[in-house]
């Protein structure tokens, strides 16, 4: 009986190890170039701009993060990690960029009534999600990727914690400059 529950216990613990492998299969790897989009969004700070791609950040660094959906807890609780940083962030020369499936309405609301200081894209059908291996439908998984200036994956997170994630980002930019 004992062997059974040894082998029961280290199965589950092998099938946990597992489902964290499984999310690192599609997303690109260091070293890659950054995929491309070209996605609705908004930013309060730029109102007249609607349409954002990957060329638009070219010279600096990006911090691109996928996330499930706008007011949720979590999701919320990292949106505003990352406004309350993005001074520290464009000390950096970095840009600071989420994504999920929500319209861009959803996306003006959230920002302005939590103050979100920086870009949302819509990716209502995962095209781009699914490009950085982010896409369980109908939602975004939470993974973030640190693209440098030249367009190339330098950093990332698979499967992150919303709390504290932004000042991770940044402890690895600063590393990274």
């Amino acid at each position: 009986m004992k062997n059974l529950v040894v082998n029961i216990l280290i199965t589950f613990i092998i099938f946990l190890n597992c489902n964290s492998v499984i999310a690192y299969d599609f997303a690109p790897e260091v070293g890659d170039s950054a995929p491309s989009f070209y996605l609705e969004g908004f930013n309060k700070n730029i109102k007249s701009k609607k349409n954002w791609e990957l060329n638009d950040f070219q010279g600096k660094w990006l911090v691109m993060y996928f996330y499930p959906k706008d007011f949720t807890a979590g999701c919320t609780l990292e949106a505003k990690g990352f406004s309350e940083l993005k001074k520290d962030f464009s000390k950096y020369n970095a840009e600071i960029v989420g994504i999920s499936a929500d319209n861009q309405n959803s996306h003006e609301s959230f920002c302005s009534e939590k103050s979100i200081n920086y870009t949302l894209l819509s990716d209502p059908d995962g095209t781009i999600s699914e490009k950085y291996g982010s896409w369980i439908p109908p939602f975004s998984d939470r993974n973030t990727f640190l693209i440098s200036p030249e367009g190339t994956i330098s950093y990332r997170w698979i499967s992150v914690l919303p709390i504290n994630h932004a000042k991770e980002v940044l402890n690895v930019l600063k590393k990274k400059i």
